[in-house]
């Protein structure tokens, strides 16, 4: 039978629930287990795609399309695991679901509540992410923090799954704060003790207690917790703020985590073996340094490019090299600005986007990078802002444009899909997912790739207009990637730089720590030449 953990969190929000689930399904998958995992989020939107990126962070894209909470890139990095469908639900999904079927009349004339509705609709669906998955451990994590009025109904399910399940099948890990008060010169535990209680209140009993800490926590404060608790102290892990979240596998692994649940669980399996995991984080020290440029308007909430920021840092330990990014806003971008702002780095990023804020600041920069041939990496939004600066500056269509941007321009080189159209739900409707396509030979793209036929995830509404293909090409700016029926440009690439690159896709999804993304790998390879 599949085995069930449960991560929560309590006190304040942004613990790292997240990246303690994906440490531990990285530790048990190194054990020999097949781990899965999922995220409940307590929000009424159906799925986050129509979020802000200042309130959400970034919206991650599994293979089969779905936009999803930003934890599950944390999941597939650590585990490097593809999710799917299944692997995210939100309230709003939740009783989507529920009242489609009230009004297909599936609930045979039933008043319709929140038990047992919601909360069967809940487990449905953490029982479809196992069985989908063939999993021997499902590791579920529940957004908010308790005491949350949304976060109920969710409780209320994972308590109900090891009355179903058998409690000896089901693990609650609990992730609070230990603050540090610096008046007193001491850390508080009842900030844990009051969660924990809460808890309790809704019939749930931590088994494991992870407490998150920017100091080491004595033995006399985890005896306290225990007590107060009702936790044995060997189950009160520390969870101390680290240099870099890719060490918090081998913090967990030796305060024995994997060992408490293996046990628990009787998985007769050998110790983790994270030495390929520790061979693939470089020290530092005394590394090559280089400087990316990411140039965005979410620059102020780092989260809203996660997967971004952590594709650069794989591809800086495959190349030996400290990346350090500078974080720019493309609103500050002006002709008087962009030498200032962009002569002390090595390479120049624009990652996807949507809305018109800041374009133009995009466009200047990613002129900039042609004209002075600094490695350039576009990616969604950013390969549409490299074309509208060469059709500007290059094939002087002084007002080309994307009709996203503009309705009214001229030269059109991004204009919608064929399919779709302005009138559209913003929801749901955009090009979402892995598609194959079509690489070039003798291009900078299968340089990087080294393959004829890639498959890649999108996230996106507008697309290079074909209309525009043939004047693209005659001018330097080669079309290195396209779908399988040739109706879709997919990358472009200018011939004259070492390396400059747009792709329509988001490769970053698909880079992992021990697989770095080879578009990535190649672009911090050329900023380091350009030193």
């Amino acid at each position: 039978m599949c085995k069930f953990i449960f991560v929560t969190g309590g006190v304040v929000s942004g613990l790292g629930k997240g990246i303690t689930a994906a440490s531990l399904g990285r530790l048990l998958k190194s054990r020999g287990l097949n781990v899965t995992a999922m995220k409940l989020d307590p929000y009424i939107n159906v799925d986050p795609g129509t979020m802000s990126p200042y309130q959400h962070g970034e919206v991650f894209v599994t293979e089969d399309g779905s936009e999803t909470d930003l934890d599950l890139g944390h999941y597939e990095r650590f585990m490097d695991e593809d999710l799917n469908q299944y692997s995210n639900i939100t309230t709003g999904k939740v009783y989507w679901n529920v009242l489609q079927k009230e009004r297909a009349g599936k609930y045979l004339g039933e008043t319709v509540q929140v038990i047992p509705h919601i909360t069967n609709e809940i487990k449905e669906h953490i029982y479809l992410a196992q069985q989908k998955s063939k999993a021997d451990v499902l590791i579920c994590e529940v957004g908010g923090t308790t005491g949350d009025i949304e976060s109920q109904p969710f409780l209320e399910a994972i308590r109900q799954v090891a009355l179903e399940k058998g409690r000896a099948n089901c693990i609650y890990m609990h992730v609070t704060l230990i603050p540090f008060i610096e008046g007193s010169n001491e850390p508080k535990s009842k900030p844990t003790q009051h969660s924990v209680k809460e808890l309790h209140s809704y019939g749930i009993f931590p088994d494991i207690l992870i407490a998150r800490c920017n100091r080491p926590i004595d033995e006399q404060i985890k005896e306290k917790i225990s007590l107060f608790c009702d936790i044995p102290k060997d189950c009160v892990i520390e969870n101390k703020t680290l240099d870099s979240l890719y060490d918090v596998p081998f913090m967990l692994q030796q305060q024995g985590l994997d060992d408490i649940i293996c046990k628990r669980f009787s998985f007769d399996t050998p110790q983790a073996d994270l030495s390929a995991w520790s061979s693939y984080i470089k020290e530092t020290e005394n590394m090559n340094h280089v400087n990316i440029a990411l140039i965005g308007k979410y620059v102020k909430l780092h989260d809203a490019y996660l997967s971004v920021i952590e594709s650069l840092h794989h591809a800086g330990f495959v190349n030996h090299a400290h990346i350090h990014i500078k974080w720019i806003d493309s609103e500050t971008i002006t002709n008087d600005s962009i030498q200032e702002l962009l002569s002390d780095v090595q390479g120049i990023l624009i990652p996807g986007g949507f809305g018109s804020r800041g374009v133009e600041g995009k466009i200047l920069a990613a002129t900039y990078a042609r004209e002075h041939n600094i490695p350039y990496l576009g990616i969604c939004l950013g390969m549409q802002i490299a074309s509208i600066a060469f059709a500007r500056s290059v094939l002087q269509y002084k007002d080309a444009n994307s009709i996203e941007f503009d309705q009214d321009t001229t030269h059109p080189v991004i204009h919608f899909m064929d399919t779709q159209n302005d009138d559209l739900q913003k929801g749901g409707t955009m090009r979402l997912g892995a598609y194959p396509m079509r690489i070039k030979k003798d291009t900078q793209l299968y340089a990087c790739y080294q393959e004829i036929e890639i498959s890649e995830r999108h996230r996106h509404r507008y697309e290079f207009n074909q209309a525009y293909r043939n004047a693209f090409e005659q001018h330097g700016m080669i079309i290195s990637g396209t779908s399988l029926d040739d109706e879709l440009v997919e990358a472009i690439e200018y011939s004259d730089n070492d390396f400059y690159i747009g792709v329509q896709y988001h490769p970053e999804f698909k880079s992992r720590i021990n697989r770095p993304h080879p578009l990535f790998v190649n672009f911090v390879r050329y900023a380091l030449k350009h030193k």
